[in-house]
């Protein structure tokens, strides 16, 4: 069983809110010990390398709606391949910087990053490092300088496909999967993204507002299949942030099933406490807490993605 990282308290805590945070991680790492129990097995599974794909998997991992989990499924997906013997790029193309921080990458001040990959056509391999601790896990980091990106590259020529262009002269690590992180929009970066990449992961939070805008998210991805990459495809959809104590979230999970099918991985990917804990300490929730309910639930969405033939 792996032991359980405790959550910090504030010296300034108060009693009250020590025994609400200590109480907020025991449900969780009860759970997660009865879970493990009954599976009989340590969290994660113990079935080694996972098989490989026969070329490299470029999966775009977007939806303009914030707030929906597509950060922390890029990185902790890319963990959970990682430790399975996969050679895992993430791509940060969000310009707050989010996967890069949870990834232990610098991406602060002058550090090279996306932006001059896209703009100045830096190649890919001047910005990529190696994610500590992580052995076969690469990050290639973005900083707020990517904000203005979406406006510098309106006037470059084939601005669409400055992203696919700079993945395909990279050459100095053999990959088995790239996921590309993008921003919540449906912008340049988000086209850059779609454009590079073979595959659409969409992140779905089990809310009321989860199905809004997907329709466009959609249209765009045909429009793009029509007249930019005819190889893209969407290939997966992940249920996120799922509370299993209301209705709504069965209900919003059924509907999706019921529209996307098989698309639609079998794992749903709990709200958890850990998950949100885990980038303050520059790590995925895959080493942060291996035992928690949300890196557990990400192994065996990671699994299901290794499994499943590429569309």
């Amino acid at each position: 069983m792996a032991n359980v990282t405790q959550t910090p308290l504030n010296p300034g805590d108060s009693p009250l809110v020590r025994e609400a945070l200590s109480s907020v991680v025991s449900r969780e790492t009860s759970a997660t010990q009865t879970a493990v129990a009954k599976a009989g097995e340590a969290p994660g599974g113990g079935d080694g390398a996972w098989p490989r794909p026969p070329k490299c998997r470029v999966i775009a991992v977007a939806n303009q709606k914030g707030g929906v989990g597509k950060t922390t499924t890029s990185v902790n997906i890319a963990a959970a391949l990682s430790m399975h013997g996969q050679r895992v790029l993430v791509v940060d193309l969000d310009p707050q910087g989010n996967a890069s921080t949870a990834l232990a990458t610098e991406h602060r001040g002058d550090v090279p990053d996306v932006y001059q990959v896209l703009v100045d056509d830096l190649p890919m391999a001047d910005i990529v490092k190696e994610v500590p601790d992580m052995p076969g896990l690469y990050c290639a980091p973005a900083t707020i300088d990517l904000a203005g990106a979406e406006i510098e590259l309106v006037s470059l020529v084939a601005r669409e496909a400055r992203l696919r262009r700079a993945l395909g002269a990279f050459e100095e690590i053999e990959l088995d999967y790239i996921i590309i992180d993008c921003p919540p929009s449906l912008g340049l970066l988000t086209v850059n993204a779609l454009v590079a990449a073979e595959e659409v992961m969409i992140p779905i939070q089990c809310e009321y507002y989860a199905l809004e805008g997907l329709g466009q998210l959609l249209r765009n991805v045909d429009l793009i299949k029509a007249h930019l990459n005819p190889t893209l495809s969407l290939s997966t959809i992940v249920l996120t942030m799922y509370d299993g104590r209301t209705r709504l979230a069965s209900q919003v999970a059924d509907e999706v099933r019921a529209h996307f099918g098989e698309t639609v991985l079998s794992t749903v990917i709990p709200r958890s406490v850990r998950l949100s804990e885990a980038p303050s300490y520059g790590q995925s929730v895959m080493t942060y807490d291996p035992g928690s309910s949300g890196a557990m639930a990400y192994m065996d969405a990671a699994r299901e993605i290794a499994h499943r033939a590429t569309v």
